[in-house]
């Protein structure tokens, strides 16, 4: 087995260096953002490093082998995890970007980021409970009356309560559209009835009590998932002075048995079985998946951060196990020598740590995009960035949470035959990656959105916003320090990612969109490694100025040009193949036949 160490100062390269932290505190004292400083994220930093390394890992293994269970139809977390939840609130990191108003610290994404990969490199299933009430809580304070956000956030700011998203049924899937739970109106409150599958951490023994956001119907809804509203239903009912009062009409059916993230209780819920479960309405009727979408991309940016993570902590156990197990003589060399000299294995260390470094600079950069949307007072800008936010939610999701995962299957293949041995604790790791590419929306779902809400919908105008800042960076690139191969292969996948762009486009406008959408997951891929592969080329010019200006961190800064254009040559070539996909591959989906399979 092996401890995880929190990769420290590349997290304070891409934030300070290649993002520029002051970029965010200069903007606005939105919610306490005049507080970003470099030195109060070095505190947070250290101080999250030593709790994720001391309290949460050492509760990870111990979480997979003795997870999650039910007794008396309550659950009871792993050992050790209800105390380490104590100790995560105690220290206040449930609010660390939480509002101030409500006993937040309003600390930006772009510090809350590396935050969260920490917390999920330590321990991915404890961190899934404070990932869903973050999100719960924006949705409430996003839409919630006054009354609902002082009932509410004070307490799930500072984690006493949890929040869940309540979604899917067993008939559903995917498909919101078939949701059944109803939602009775009486006497200005509503009654829930119906059941709710994979809820994470539906119900724990951590807090005394949880608030559900549950998607369900009124009795005049429309059909479809236009007829969908959103309510909050507590766990147990709040007394007038907001005291708990007695236990809600829901219950805990079961828990599912998952490949992976044994430690985090995925629920079964009913709610109604006595008559229906009390529930208020959160904003507007009919407007439920509206609402539930703001939860559900706070997730789907937590989730992409957590692939990213999860990929970090095996990435580390490779490179560590591949500098002691000494096996053969390598070429080149006389004895026998670690394998991490020998080529292959050299390979596949250097494309894992190539690609965390793209995906930690994805995620952080859609998180400081999402940071300028609040923060920026001009109207255009702030439009501006939510735009470029919302077009990155879909590619960071997709593309880190399918980068983490590869990573962790790659990781096993350097330990070989001991990877697939569980001591090792490698298997572990990628049998807790495989979920992040299916839970809050599937990569095909991710994107199917990027496809169509994010290129169709305004014609372009967002992509081409993207591809456009991309062309003007390239002459930056003219730098002696770097190669002239890194701006060819950056200029070289734009072209690609835009022809595939106008090529969708036009297809779209034939009529021909089951064609768009049946090569939309190559698209994102594309788009994925054409914004990576740019922030790692920005993230080599920074070196290059750092080491001109007569740096003493020489070796690091040398290792982050070596690793942009490893990324180049070994990683963004695979461009090609997507693009080829995007543009010819439609016809040739047409042409296979569901019912020939």
């Amino acid at each position: 087995m092996y401890d995880y160490r929190a990769p420290l100062r590349d997290m304070a390269f891409v934030v300070k260096e290649l993002l520029g932290l002051s970029a965010v505190s200069r903007l606005s004292d939105y919610e306490g953002y005049g507080e970003a400083t470099d030195e109060l994220f070095d505190a947070i930093q250290e101080e999250c490093a030593r709790f994720s390394q001391e309290v949460l890992s050492p509760l990870n293994r111990m979480g997979d082998q003795t997870p999650a269970r039910m007794e008396a139809g309550a659950v009871v977390t792993a050992p050790g995890f209800k105390a380490g939840y104590e100790q995560f609130i105690a220290a206040g990191w449930n609010g660390l970007t939480a509002p101030v108003a409500f006993g937040g610290q309003g600390l930006p994404n772009v510090m809350g980021a590396p935050a969260e990969e920490m917390w999920h490199a330590a321990n991915m299933a404890f961190t899934l409970c404070p990932l869903l009430t973050r999100g719960a809580i924006e949705a409430i304070h996003t839409v919630g009356t006054p009354e609902q956000r002082q009932r509410y956030l004070p307490q799930m700011v500072s984690g006493r309560w949890t929040g869940t998203m309540n979604l899917t049924e067993p008939q559903a899937g995917s498909d919101l559209a078939a949701l059944r739970t109803r939602a009775v109106p009486e006497n200005g409150h509503y009654r829930i009835t119906g059941q709710k599958i994979f809820i994470t951490y539906g119900d724990q023994d951590y807090t005394e009590n949880i608030i559900h956001l549950v998607l369900a119907r009124l009795p005049d809804a429309p059909a479809g998932v236009k007829g969908l509203s959103l309510f909050i239903v507590p766990k147990f009912l709040l007394q007038p002075d907001g005291s708990l009062g007695p236990a809600n009409d829901l219950r805990t059916v079961s828990l599912e048995h998952k490949l992976g993230i044994h430690a985090s209780p995925t629920c079964v819920l009913s709610y109604g079985d006595e008559g229906g479960a009390w529930g208020e309405l959160l904003g507007e009727p009919h407007r439920g998946l509206e609402i539930m979408f703001i939860m559900m991309n706070a997730a789907r940016f937590s989730v992409g951060v957590q692939g990213m993570a999860i990929g970090q902590r095996a990435y580390q156990g490779a490179l560590e196990y591949a500098r002691e197990r000494i096996q053969g003589t390598p070429l080149g060399l006389s004895t026998a020598a670690p394998i991490v000299f020998h080529p292959d294995v050299k390979r596949m260390l250097s494309s894992m740590k190539a690609r965390l470094e793209a995906c930690r600079a994805l995620s952080y950069y859609a998180g400081q995009m999402l940071d300028l949307a609040l923060a920026e007072k001009d109207p255009t800008q702030r439009s501006w960035a939510q735009a470029r936010s919302d077009l990155l939610t879909p590619i960071v999701k997709g593309f880190c949470s399918e980068s983490g995962l590869w990573v962790a299957n790659e990781a096993l293949q350097v330990f070989g035959g001991m990877g697939y041995v569980e001591e090792t604790g490698i298997a572990q790791c990628l049998r807790d990656a495989r979920i992040t590419t299916i839970y809050e929306g599937t990569t095909g779902i991710q994107a199917n959105d990027l496809v169509g809400r994010k290129l169709l919908r305004d014609q372009g105008a967002m992509v081409r916003s993207l591809l456009t800042e991309i062309q003007a960076f390239l002459p930056e690139l003219q730098h002696p320090a770097l190669p002239g191969s890194l701006a060819q292969t950056l200029a070289h996948v734009l072209g690609l990612a835009e022809q595939s762009s106008v090529h969708l486009g036009k297809t779209a406008l034939s009529g021909k969109l089951p064609q768009c959408f049946g090569v939309a997951v190559p698209y994102l891929h594309l788009l994925g490694w054409l914004v990576s592969g740019w922030l790692m080329a920005r993230s080599a010019l920074v070196a290059a100025r750092k080491l001109q200006e007569g740096s003493q961190e020489t070796d690091f800064y040398q290792a982050k040009i070596a690793t942009a254009v490893f990324y180049a040559e070994h990683g963004m070539g695979v461009s090609t193949s997507l693009q080829r996909i995007v543009v010819g591959g439609g016809p040739a989906l047409d042409g296979m036949n569901p019912e020939h399979f």
